[in-house]
């Protein structure tokens, strides 16, 4: 159980990167919440200044950031020395980005830049932070890593084949690395939420099966330590369920058909712009 886990990671700290908005602020809050000192990396500063400000003066607990851009490969020893001194119990992945709107493979914009940026925020990025921190929980042989991913990361998401498949690595690479350090005392989870009310989903409005980020962790934070593969939210895993039993033809059916309708909606928006 969580309890469990924080039972030593409370006295250490936390870092969570992309946590300046949505699902990443709501496990720093969470986090806090617990009483333990957070360590916010995310590119602006001035976003980090504001919700570290938030945090500390709402739970009075420490906190640092660092100002980092994930889509540049060059950050990490920046990265190091931020967090020189600190014992880190517990390290969440959430950074990432996806596309604008869906789009077909060859017509993605930019697509080479697309391609490195993609890759960088979303797989570099949980492989180096996990490279940083994962030495000192194996020496006090405690710690919870956890991976955001996605439900598009469980199952194959035409028109957005990139982002999809980055969410299968962080999805496989957390399994992996959970079944290696395990016996270590390192607890490594696999999120793979479906839609949640953020920026990055561009969903404003909270329903039951889109909650708000703030919902959605305070339901996937009770799972720590008990699964190390989840939904994170009871409605996405059973629509997980659902989608698991759906043939294969009529599922991409759905995707492609919902896709390619969002992708007109907002070519048609940008137009009359």
């Amino acid at each position: 159980m969580l309890v469990g886990w924080l039972s030593i990671a409370c006295r250490l700290g936390s870092v969570v990167t992309g946590g300046t908005d949505g699902i990443g602020k709501s496990y720093a809050e969470e986090l806090a919440k617990r009483g333990m000192k957070v360590v916010l990396i995310s590119r602006s500063q001035d976003k980090l200044d504001q919700v570290s400000s938030e945090i500390k003066e709402k739970f009075k607990v420490e906190t640092r950031t660092i100002a980092v851009d994930f889509a540049s490969e060059d950050i990490y020893d920046k990265i190091e020395t931020g967090l020189a001194g600190l014992e880190i119990g517990i390290l969440v992945n959430n950074v990432g980005m996806s596309y604008e709107y869906p789009e077909h493979f060859l017509d993605i914009p930019d697509l080479d830049n697309m391609i490195k940026k993609m890759i960088n925020v979303n797989i570099l990025s949980v492989c180096k932070m996990t490279q940083l921190v994962l030495p000192g929980m194996i020496e006090r042989s405690k710690g919870a890593i956890l991976n955001i991913s996605s439900a598009s990361g469980s199952h194959p998401v035409p028109m957005l084949t990139i982002y999809s498949a980055t969410k299968a690595f962080v999805d496989f690479f957390s399994r992996c690395l959970h079944e290696e350090y395990r016996s270590k005392g390192i607890f490594v989870q696999s999120v793979l939420p479906y839609f949640v009310a953020t920026k990055l989903a561009k969903i404003r409005k909270p329903t039951l099966n889109t909650p708000s980020s703030e919902t959605f962790v305070k339901s996937a934070i009770k799972t720590v330590g008990l699964q190390s593969r989840t939904n994170g939210y009871l409605i996405h895993a059973v629509m997980g369920l659902i989608i698991s039993v759906l043939p294969s033809w009529l599922y991409f059916k759905f995707i492609i058909d919902m896709n390619k309708s969002t992708r007109a909606r907002y070519l048609k928006k940008i137009k009359k712009n």
